[in-house]
């Protein structure tokens, strides 16, 4: 080839090092070459972390505008950086073999902060930010930006930081990687990292087939997995996504994951195929992630500027995230935990002629002290439908259901057969059912078969309305929440302590969670 191949790079030390072992294996062929160094966005604004920036390929795009306008012939990219859509016009060329693939954690003093319940750590990667806080989640992130030298040395000017996260690719490619470093092996790196990779115009034949023969197949196997996996998902560098890919006896094994930005929510996926036998690998991979949660996930972060207007003290399942209208943008946490006890094998000696179970946690709680064919109940009297349901399905027939506390109470001064029953309740529980048998002389024989703790927590300013499930639900949000909303309730007992608290309480017109999020949806229609 007469010409002389133009190679477009960013200016940084990094790229310009990466550029250049594409120029001398260039060389090495016979060709001549010549580097044209051009800044990124991804160079020039440095006051915010990538993710914010909002901006697909935004350590490529200028290159790719370059190449367009013919003012190089071919691009150098940190693969990992490359949007999984090239521009129409330009393709890959060649992958060169792969680097260390790892995240490494630079720090300053010692390693011991990794044992405290707080440090800061410094990165500008929402994949690191996400893995990092999900094992150490008491830790504080900060952000990070600017090349490899400027972010040493803001690690080295900020006191009060404990390290920082590099890739070990690329602090080892230019010299810089300090003693005082551990690669972090548990990291999930991003989709093709410790990769190059060059790209030319789909139209310049010659150019392409010489890069080709710069090419690593079996960096470039691995690393299109990954970046398959990581289009399936339809993440970017907006996304904490993480996969690798890597060749052993003929095997390919690969990991993924993705997280939730904070690292609260994680799904991870592995596999293992022989080569040859790949073609479906990150399809596979993907679609296990998207049906475990990952298209919920995936989709928050997509509408991540709309604010939350709905909060439900109760984990929402994935189907009944998919019931609200798209004015509502709805978000979800289990206000009560529940703990079961220990329940004393003297309870069961005989068989107990009446029983009352008000909620599927009582019922969770005696199945796992105790086998069904142990529990020996004469009669069982239920709240609740699915509570209903549940002991139908795993201890016994049931006698008599009513859909509250106080109503059953009034069926059984009626009609109980005896004086006496046992009530598995919590040790939070209302005071009606007891009340009321105790002064129609019926003696109530309690066992607190679990524990039922408050743990909510203080909701965004956006929120308007709160579903809540349990009168204890109400009881765990105005601990945290001091703020007018109008509140969804499930039944009338939950209703009856909402009032206590708010102006605008409304009730489904039956007690399950698909009602209460009908009565949300006429609310914002």
């Amino acid at each position: 080839m007469s010409k002389t191949i133009r190679i477009g790079t960013r200016d940084s030390e990094l790229a310009l090092w990466q550029a250049k072992i594409v120029q001398q294996q260039l060389e090495k062929l016979g060709h001549k070459t010549k580097l044209v160094p051009v800044k990124s966005t991804g160079d020039l604004v440095l006051d915010k972390p990538l993710y914010e920036l909002g901006i697909t390929g935004i350590f490529t795009k200028t290159l790719d505008i370059a190449m367009l306008n013919y003012d190089i012939d071919i691009a150098v990219h940190s693969l990992k950086d490359v949007p999984t859509l090239l521009p129409k016009g330009i393709v890959q060329t060649a992958v060169l073999k792969r680097g260390n693939v790892n995240d490494t954690l630079i720090f300053k003093n010692n390693e011991e902060f990794l044992g405290s319940k707080e440090a800061i750590i410094a990165t500008g990667s929402l994949r690191r930010r996400a893995l990092w806080l999900n094992r150490f989640p008491s830790h504080t992130i900060v952000d990070l930006r600017g090349n490899v030298n400027s972010r040493l040395q803001k690690l080295k000017d900020n006191e009060d930081w404990n390290g920082a996260i590099f890739a070990a690719a690329g602090i080892g490619r230019i010299g810089l990687r300090p003693e005082e470093a551990i690669n972090l092996d548990w990291m999930i790196p991003a989709p093709a990292q410790g990769a190059i990779m060059i790209t030319a115009l789909e139209e310049d034949e010659e150019t392409r087939a010489i890069c080709a023969e710069l090419n690593h197949e079996e960096t470039e196997i691995c690393t299109n997995i990954e970046r398959e996996f990581l289009n399936k998902l339809e993440g970017g560098c907006t996304a904490p996504i993480g996969a690798l890919a890597y060749i052993k006896d003929e095997e390919i094994n690969f990991k993924g994951v993705l997280l939730s930005p904070d690292g609260t929510k994680r799904i991870d996926v592995t596999r293992v195929k022989k080569v040859g036998e790949h073609n479906d690998m990150a399809s596979y991979c993907a679609d296990f992630i998207i049906e475990r949660g990952g298209k919920r996930l995936m989709d928050k972060m997509k509408h991540s500027n709309k604010k939350t207007n709905v909060f439900s003290t109760k984990s929402f399942t994935e189907d009944q995230r998919l019931l609200f209208h798209e004015k509502v943008t709805a978000e979800s946490d289990d206000f009560i935990k529940i703990s079961t006890n220990r329940i004393h094998p003297r309870f069961f000696k005989n068989e107990i002629q009446n029983v009352i179970i008000t909620s599927k946690n009582a019922v969770e709680s005696l199945l796992a002290n105790y086998s069904a064919i142990e529990l020996q109940f004469k009669n069982i009297y239920c709240v609740g439908r699915r509570t209903k349901r549940l002991v139908e399905n795993r201890i016994g027939k049931v006698k008599h259901t009513e859909k509250n506390a106080q109503k059953l109470a009034e069926y059984l001064v009626e009609y109980i057969e005896g004086t006496e029953v046992t009530y598995f309740c919590s040790d939070i529980r209302l005071d009606a059912l007891p009340t009321i048998l105790s002064e129609n002389n019926i003696k109530v024989n309690e066992i607190e078969a679990y524990q039922t703790k408050f743990d909510g927590r203080k909701v965004n300013e956006s929120v308007e309305s709160v579903m809540f499930y349990s009168p204890s639900t109400v009881e765990s949000f105005i601990k945290e929440n001091d703020n007018e909303i109008i509140a969804f309730c499930i039944g009338e007992t939950t209703a009856t302590e909402a009032r206590k608290h708010f102006k605008d309480v409304r009730i489904a017109k039956i007690p399950t969670v698909e009602s209460v999020i009908e009565l949300v949806n006429a609310h914002y229609i």
